[in-house]
């Protein structure tokens, strides 16, 4: 075999990756900003590098072959090594520079983000930090296809995230969980879940960690909790419960800045949800993520890095 006819294009093997996530050629599509027939198309042609077929139909979509993840399995391991060799290349350099894409959720935004750019922005003038507020599903795809270099999570008790071989997690702290009533007013007084049984509340969808161990919590209790109030925004759930029209369960990382107003008690067996970080494994080592790590990590505890 000449050597040309074994290089492949490293792009058309991303969106390889990307169908293989994603899961339809329009879905890839629109995650990379590509016309359809310009997916299509780059597919097409590795077809003819690689001299097999990837791609069959399935209805009006298609899915990938044998020989598809068999070349799939090769192409991520090369990319990866590819990542490696930019982040040791990054580590030779007398400063942290370029561009560091950060996704993360509410309460981490609203409470010691800021603290950490601060930090950033003294120690690395060169890093540029780009923040996008998305939920876990959403910002570990992310992670996956390179939108993102360090994502945020959270992890629920009886939970757990499930492990994968491609990310490295780094936790951060435990973050103790609370139920919260109004100060006054209707279901002010209230000192346990069961007393909430009749209560209106405010949780995170069904399908989020979040919004399913609420749900969960109220069943253990022995009851269905009636939500009137369906969302992820937890400054929307304060207000709510504030007025009194709401009770929830909170975070403490919100702080209290963000809940005055509001009651908060401890829940039976003081729960927490865990906090950490996650990168691809192949950027674990790279300066940026190391820095931003360590600032984070500096503003949990309460001070700077």
């Amino acid at each position: 075999m000449r050597w040309e006819a074994s290089v492949f294009s490293l792009q058309r093997l991303a969106l390889l990756d990307e169908l293989d996530r994603r899961g339809t050629l329009a879905a890839v599509a629109q995650a990379l900003s590509f016309a359809p027939s310009t997916v299509s198309e780059q597919l097409a042609q590795l077809e003819r590098e690689a001299g097999v077929r990837l791609l069959e139909p399935v209805g009006r979509g298609v899915r990938l072959t044998a020989d598809a993840h068999l070349l799939l399995g090769h192409a991520r391991v090369a990319m990866a090594e590819l990542e490696t060799a930019e982040s040791e290349l990054a580590a030779a350099r007398d400063r942290v520079a370029g561009v560091l894409r950060v996704a993360t959720f509410q309460t981490v935004a609203l409470s010691v983000l800021p603290a950490v750019l601060t930090d950033l922005a003294e120690r690395h003038p060169d890093l540029r930090v780009d923040v996008a507020q998305r939920e876990a599903g959403g910002a570990t795809s992310g992670l996956h296809g390179g939108d993102f270099d360090v994502v945020l999570g959270e992890e629920y008790p009886g939970r757990p995230v499930p492990p994968n071989a491609r990310f490295h997690r780094v936790d951060l702290r435990g973050d103790r969980l609370r139920l919260a009533t109004p100060a006054v007013g209707p279901w002010s007084d209230a000192t346990t879940l069961e007393a909430l049984a009749a209560a209106a509340w405010a949780l995170d969808p069904v399908g989020t960690a979040p919004g399913d161990w609420g749900r969960d919590l109220c069943r253990t209790a022995g009851f269905e909790p009636r939500v009137r109030f369906d969302g992820v925004d937890l400054i929307t759930h304060v207000h709510l419960v504030r007025t009194g029209h709401a009770v929830t369960v909170l975070p403490d990382l919100l702080g209290a800045e963000n809940t005055a107003g509001v009651r908060l008690r401890d829940l039976p067996g003081r729960p927490e949800r865990t906090l950490f970080t996650l990168t691809r494994a192949s950027r674990a080592g790279h300066p940026a993520i190391l820095a931003f790590r360590d600032a984070l990590a500096a503003a949990i505890r309460g001070e700077r890095s």
